[in-house]
């Protein structure tokens, strides 16, 4: 079968290859399952991989199959795989529980304290940018046929679900927590999801980017679902209180760190920021008034929490937000999907666009590998 490979560390290496199609007794106790890959996304990881920051090869093999946001449907199970069966939709989560810490040993392998960690498509496992794979019926969460159009975002916003779900567990401190407003930092894909998931919940919610408002794209996006934009070139979010208050949740998604700080000058009294982003670089930020976000966060019992990584139930917390979200608002989710590239042997396409995302105008680029 075919795949796209890189040679993990060496930038620029993205390739495609040739594998055995794998078998379902590659998974013990009859609980495999074969999947045929219908579309999978390509997203910032798979690029910062193919740069050479980070990636491993599973053990024996030179290479690393890419991919992690999945989408596909069910060829085979085997003897003891009861709820799933052939032609079902299904999404495979990421990562795995094969280190050793307790994390791992009680299935939240996402929150594993190990250095060293299994995840499709990333590190010691090869990814879903291939034509089929096998898994475990454990790690394959079921899709609805109504949402299998959009069903490839589901791996991206699990991670937001993960963060709005330890968002709700540390302010279960609070008793009652009646959250009204959120802001939503960066409206790339993550922070377009991002506020439709917060919308979902109720809140009212405000995106904020680099762009100008006018023709962009993103920005409509949002409006369409009842967020409001405003362009941080204009107006930092600090002065923004003045215009729609403190924010009770403020959802950061940039990959840029100094925003962190005025996001911390920006949260309301008891109120929580999630940050999502993965800065790997060596900015640092001056002037910043620490003692003033200091005192806010004491006074007024501020938290700060990250998000990385999801579990089972992060995705099927996300199903239902993607489920409510095609029932309220027909066909917005599919806008998001800007850049079809059909079959894996044009993988040059997908990387030309997330090079340049900025000149594709692109929020979403993912393959399709066979037709739904």
């Amino acid at each position: 079968m075919k795949a796209i490979a890189v040679i993990p560390k060496q930038k620029n290496s993205v390739h495609l290859v040739e594998m055995d199609k794998p078998k379902l007794d590659e998974i013990k106790d009859g609980r495999g399952v074969l999947v045929e890959v219908l579309r999978v996304g390509a997203c910032g990881t798979d690029r910062e991989i193919n740069n050479g920051e980070y990636g491993v090869a599973p053990e024996g093999f030179e290479f690393l199959v890419l991919g992690h946001e999945n989408f596909g449907r069910v060829a085979e199970v085997g003897a003891n795989v009861k709820e799933l069966k052939a032609g079902d939709f299904v999404v495979a989560t990421v990562r795995r529980p094969f280190g050793h810490s307790i994390y791992d040993t009680i299935g939240q392998q996402d929150f594993t304290t190990d250095a060293e960690y299994w995840e499709r498509g990333i590190s010691r496992l090869h990814g879903y940018m291939a034509e089929c794979y096998v898994e475990s019926a454990d790690f394959l969460i079921k899709i609805p046929p109504a949402i299998a159009e959009i069903a490839v975002l589901l791996e991206p916003l699990s991670i937001i679900e993960k963060g709005l779900k330890q968002a709700e567990d540390i302010q279960k401190r609070l008793d009652i927590w009646q959250p009204k407003t959120a802001a939503v930092l960066g409206i790339g894909s993550v922070g377009i999801l991002t506020a439709m998931a917060l919308r979902m919940r109720g809140y009212e919610v405000h995106g904020f980017g680099r762009d100008a408002r006018n023709g962009y794209f993103n920005a409509e996006l949002l409006e369409e679902i009842g967020a409001t934009y405003d362009s941080t070139a204009e107006s930092s979010v600090v002065d923004s209180v003045a215009k729609y208050g403190q924010y009770d949740l403020i959802f950061e998604c940039t990959g840029f760190s100094p925003i962190i700080f005025d996001a911390m000058q920006s949260l309301n009294e008891n109120g929580i920021l999630i940050l999502a982003s993965v800065t790997g670089g060596e900015r640092k930020t001056d002037a910043v008034p620490s003692d003033k976000i200091n005192q806010m966060f004491v006074l007024g019992n501020r938290a700060m929490v990250g998000t990385v990584n999801a579990n089972r139930e992060h995705f099927e917390m996300g199903v239902k937000d993607l489920a409510l979200c095609e029932a309220m608002f027909a066909g917005w989710l599919g806008k998001m999907m800007t850049h079809k590239i059909v079959g894996l042997e044009n993988f040059a396409e997908a990387f030309d666009v997330l090079n340049n995302a900025g000149k594709y105008k692109a929020i979403k680029a993912y393959f399709e590998v066979n037709k739904i």
